[in-house]
């Protein structure tokens, strides 16, 4: 009778076994040793060399100033336009609203390769656009290829669809009868906003803040194919150095690109937690 119960406590633990061994085996085991081979020198030994040398190089300083300012700019306006998005889907019952409503999330079902060569052969100096503008005579060349410009607005064309999908359904959560009986109080649109609409939605806000975030710091296909030479996205200084054999500091800038993907996580994982400390009270 003992064995039995001690078979039925260990059982839960048997089934899960083969999970936590393929999960240690493909993802724990190579980051460990992504970790290790940071701190191996090219010229033999141990030490913070590979680290130090992309928060002193230039070119790899303005690499990760350049990644931040895009990675930056891309949050701030997904964030801002999806929830205007959102809003708009969720208190509209226009046939407008409808319409996007079904098909917003199309960008979401096309693969992200062909996304941005189709992208690149309508917005470039010779492209689609271009070739419009000259029936009427114009030379339009937007200037979107090679520079940041063109990176930003192909990371909106992923993400926005993406995040309004989040912070629609937080929308949708809430209560007609909580927005009319403010409406019947008195309330402004721009107090209802304020004190129903935002406080029940921040916390889906940090969680699209959190995944954009972290899908575009180490981003590779966009920024290959549209950005420039100099600077560089991280992602592609990446590439760059393990294709010319420099596999210490590749090893060393995933593990600094890991540590900001760190950052955005440590803030929705906050946010999560002051949320269950309001909740108990």
């Amino acid at each position: 009778m003992k064995e039995k119960s001690l078979f039925v406590k260990i059982l839960p633990y048997l089934l899960v076994l083969p999970s936590m061994l393929l999960l240690m085996v493909v993802v724990l085991f190579p980051i460990i040793s992504n970790v290790g081979r940071s701190f191996q020198l090219e010229e033999g030994g141990i030490g913070l060399d590979n680290y130090i040398y992309f928060f002193t190089d230039p070119i790899q300083v303005n690499n990760i100033i350049y990644t931040l300012k895009i990675v930056i700019i891309t949050v701030a306006a997904c964030i801002v336009i999806a929830y205007l998005l959102a809003m708009y889907l969720r208190f509209s019952e226009s046939r407008v609203s409808r319409l996007i409503g079904n098909l917003y999330l199309l960008p979401r079902f096309i693969p992200g390769l062909v996304a941005v060569n189709g992208m690149i052969t309508i917005i470039r100096d010779s492209g689609l656009i271009n070739r419009i503008g000259q029936v009427f005579g114009l030379n339009l060349q937007l200037g979107l290829m090679y520079n940041e410009k063109g990176v930003i607005m192909m990371n909106l064309w992923f993400n926005i669809p993406f995040a309004t999908m989040l912070l629609a359904s937080a929308m949708s959560a809430i209560p007609d009868s909580i927005i009319e009986a403010a409406q019947d109080a008195g309330a402004s649109k721009v107090k209802l906003f304020f004190s129903m609409i935002l406080p029940l939605t921040y916390k889906d806000v940090f969680i699209a803040i959190t995944f954009i975030f972290m899908s575009n710091i180490g981003s590779f296909t966009t920024p290959y194919l549209m950005d420039g030479n100099n600077p560089q996205m991280l992602g592609i200084a990446l590439y760059s150095l393990f294709n010319n054999f420099h596999y210490e500091r590749a090893a060393a800038l995933s593990v600094i690109i890991f540590l900001f993907s760190v950052v955005s996580a440590v803030v929705y994982i906050h946010t999560n937690m002051k949320e269950q400390e309001w909740e108990k009270k």
